[in-house]
Formats: structure tokens, C-alpha cells, sequence
């Protein structure tokens, strides 16, 4: 009938998937390389020289980072953030060819996403609640547990049998809604977030056209970014909605918004495109687009093929952090230990040190002291709200966590940072491609080296 032929007409053509199977080599039956030696020593290196040093100036209550053997064997993780209805969903449905069925992801004009979504492979597709996922301890989100309650039942999993999912988890956010204050989601949603970028291996920072007006919350988003540059990928969303004139500008206007906020010397890559099932509207850049696709793509495979040298960085990574911490508690307990008299009151003589650091060169002696660069020291601020936590007379010194048996802390997180963690590495890369020394591949001077861009 003439009514059905017009509902036909009306019916948006689909997009080719070719290039996605392609890019990501889906169907490839590619045999599983063998990293569980690998990931044993890792495991080994982490338990015996790190964490000790970790647990002993309780570097947890600091970054609310602790690494849990699930997470040394999890796959890798892609974060997709960014304000609401920016296409985020769309975007993982559409990578995952989840339309139409009963599983895809809400989406909508409205904020539609409020709750953290990880979807990652199982055998057939089901819903987790967050509460079972947080009580698995085999999975990698048992830590979630400490958010809470009502957190718990803003996370929710969902099992997919797809290709890709076999090697990459993905996590959907909810937006991030400018005027509204973080109290009226019910859980520390920065905090959340801040769990979650650091441990994504690439994280998608999603923007749609419309929106690009930066506020508190997208501020606060791209300082907990900070030092996780490398990660980074800026996506200019729903690109064909735009005539090509319009479109050059908002690119322009996205890179002014954002240029205060993230201070590096490298802009991150920023994708231009349209991610979700339709064709591109005509009259628009296909071919671009297509090929910003096609890029976007080889970065996420790139991020799976490079798994183990990831993950074996992402520890090397956290080594440092703790090292750092313990110089710092060390140096703060040293300067309270000097200042202290017989006569003198402990709790002012400390609270005079937290309130101003500088003044005693907390910080600068810890710069001046050995390879640490300024870009990885924590927040000053964050030491008043550790302190008040953990008095600083429940620490000992370095120089005291030594055994006859077992060595020195220091020494031992020295050695896996400048060591033990660079060969590991180099006895991966060794097998993929010779002749490459660990140290290009992880940068193990100050500034990793952002190994996805392209040349």
C-alpha cells in the first residue's frame, strides 16, 4: 500500500559495518597469546615490592587506589565520558552492532544514562546488578563496593556474546549534567569517575555540536584527567549534522573550550565523525568521516594488541605514585620528628607543617631528591584530608622499613620501577618486534611517550 511505501521512505539506510569487522579484525580466529607467565610475574613483582610500601603509609586512603589480582588479569577497559546526550550510548550500541535488539543501551535527547554500564563478553546475553558485580571478587569491580549502596544500584553489567568484548571491556556513563550538584546523584560521582579513569586503558571524551559550553562538572572531569593525557581521545560527535563551514568552527570553538584544561604540549587526537548505525547525511564528508572512523578504530585495536605492555606500564605507573607518597609521608614525619621539643605540642607542631608544606620545602626537597617530576607530585590539599585521617605518629620512617631478611621497601619499589618492570616488558617486546629497548616503548624517563599517535 502507498502509506507502507512512505514509512519505507522515511526509514533511515544503514551504515555499512564492513570497516568495523575489518578494522578490528573480527573475524580473524587469531590464537590466544599466552601472557598468563607474563602476568604471574607481574603479579609477583607487585605483591612482593610494591605493595608493602603501599599498605605501610596506606597509599589506598590517598588515591582510593588499591590493585586487586583481578584487575592485573582484566581485560582492557574503554571509558566513554563526556555531557549528556552527546551520542555516548549510540556510539557503543553501534560498535557493538547492539540495535534493535533487546540489549541496546537507552538512548535519547534527554539525559537517558544514569547509571555507570559496564558491558563486557559472556556467553549469552544477560543483566548483572551492580550489587553481584561488586561481590564477585574474581571480577575486577570488587573495589566498587566502597562507594556504597546507592552507588551499587547505579552500576549495572551486561554480558554480550560479541567478538570484541572477548578482548575489551566497555563502561558507559551518565552524562554529565552542568547545573546540577554532584550531592543529588546520591553517591561521590567524581570519585566514581576518578575509579574509573584510573583504570581505563583509553578513555573517550564524547562531545556533540550543541553542546560544547564547559562547566563545574566538566572542569572537575578534565582535572581528575590530568596525567592520563596519553589515554585521551576527544570525540566530536554527530559531525553530519553540520554543514562544513558550521562544523569548522565548532572544531575550532571545542579546541578554545578546552585548551585551558588540558595543559600538555600534545593536543590529544580528536575523531570527527558520526558513531552510530545510520548513514552519514548526504551532502556531508562521508569520506572523512569514514576515515576518522577507520582511525578511531585502529586506536582501540592498537589499544588491545598492546595489552600487556599497557598493563605492565599501568603498574609501573602506580610504583611511581606510591613511591612518591612514601618520600613524602617520610619527609613530612622526618620534619614533624625535627621539630618536635619535649616541651612542644605535637598536634600544633604538625599542623603547622600540613597547613604550609612549603615552608619546610616538603615538596621541592622530595623534587631535589631523586628522578621525580613535578607533573606526578599529588595535591598538597590532598595531604590535610590524609592527615586527618592517619596521624602522622601511626608512620615510620623509611629508613626503618628494612629487614634483614626481606631487604628495604625503598630499595625494593626502586628496583621494580627502574628494573624488574622495564625487563618484563622487554621480554614481551622482544618477541613482537626486536631490537626495540623496553624504555621507547613505556618512555621510562619522566614523560611516557603517547604511542598512539600518529606518526
Amino acid at each position: 500500500s502507498p502509506a507502507e511505501e512512505v514509512e519505507d521512505a522515511s526509514e533511515p539506510t544503514k551504515r555499512d559495518r564492513s570497516h568495523l569487522e575489518n578494522t578490528l579484525k573480527l573475524n580473524e580466529e587469531k590464537p590466544a597469546d599466552d601472557v598468563s607467565g607474563v602476568l604471574q610475574r607481574l603479579r609477583k613483582i607487585y605483591h612482593s615490592s610494591i605493595k608493602p610500601l603501599e599498605h605501610s603509609y596506606r597509599y589506598n586512603e590517598l588515591r582510593q587506589h588499591e590493585i586487586t589480582d583481578g584487575e592485573i588479569t582484566s581485560k582492557p577497559m574503554v571509558l566513554f565520558l563526556g555531557p549528556w546526550s552527546v551520542g555516548k550510548s549510540s556510539m557503543i550500541n553501534y560498535l557493538l552492532g547492539l540495535d534493535n535488539t533487546p540489549y541496546q543501551l537507552y538512548t535519547g535527547a534527554e539525559p537517558t544514562t544514569s547509571e555507570f554500564t559496564v558491558i563486557m563478553h559472556g556467553p549469552k546475553l544477560k543483566t548483572i546488578e551492580g550489587i553481584v558485580m561488586a561481590a564477585d571478587s574474581t571480577r575486577s569491580f570488587s573495589p566498587l563496593e566502597k562507594f556504597g549502596q546507592n552507588f551499587l544500584e547505579k552500576l549495572i553489567g551486561i554480558e554480550v556474546p560479541h567478538k570484541l568484548l572477548e578482548r575489551v571491556t566497555f563502561v558507559d556513563t551518565p552524562g554529565i549534567i552542568e547545573n546540577r550538584k554532584q550531592q543529588e546523584r546520591g553517591y561521590p560521582f567524581n570519585d566514581v569517575c576518578q575509579w574509573f579513569i584510573d583504570r581505563a586503558d583509553l578513555i573517550f571524551v564524547v562531545f556533540d555540536p550543541t553542546k560544547l559550553d564547559v562547566g563545574l562538572e566538566l572542569e572537575m572531569l578534565f582535572r581528575q584527567l590530568k596525567g592520563r593525557e596519553s589515554q585521551i581521545r576527544i570525540i566530536l560527535n554527530k559531525a553530519d549534522s553540520l554543514a562544513t563551514q558550521e562544523l569548522m568552527r565548532v572544531y575550532g570553538a571545542l579546541f578554545w573550550s578546552l585548551a585551558p584544561l588540558i595543559n600538555v604540549t600534545e593536543p590529544p587526537r580528536v575523531y570527527v565523525s558520526s558513531f552510530w548505525p545510520h548513514d552519514y547525511h548526504p551532502e556531508t564528508h562521508r569520506d572523512l568521516f569514514l576515515k576518522e572512523e577507520i582511525s578511531l578504530l585502529e586506536d582501540l585495536n592498537q589499544v588491545i594488541e598492546n595489552r600487556m605492555e599497557n598493563k605492565i606500564a599501568f603498574i609501573r605507573q602506580h610504583a611511581i605514585r606510591v613511591r612518591i607518597h612514601a618520600l613524602l609521608v617520610d619527609r613530612y614525619l622526618q620534619t614533624y620528628k625535627d621539630k618536635m621539643t619535649f616541651f612542644s605540642d605535637g598536634e600544633l607542631v604538625f599542623r603547622d607543617i600540613v597547613e604550609d608544606p612549603d615552608r619546610f620545602y616538603i615538596f621541592k626537597s622530595i623534587l631535589a631528591k631523586t628522578n621525580v617530576s613535578k607533573f606526578d607530585l599529588p595535591n598538597r590539599e590532598a595531604y590535610k584530608d590524609f592527615f586527618g585521617i592517619n596521624p602522622i605518629t601511626s608512620f615510620k620512617l623509611l629508613s626503618q622499613q628494612c629487614s634483614y631478611m626481606g631487604g628495604c621497601f625503598l630499595e625494593k619499589i626502586e628496583k621494580a620501577i627502574t628494573r624488574e618492570l622495564p625487563d618484563l616488558l622487554g621480554s614481551i617486546g622482544l618477541g613482537k618486534k626486536p631490537n626495540v629497548l623496553s624504555c621507547d616503548v613505556t618512555g621510562c624517563g619522566e614523560t611516557p611517550k603517547n604511542r598512539y599517535r600518529k606518526p
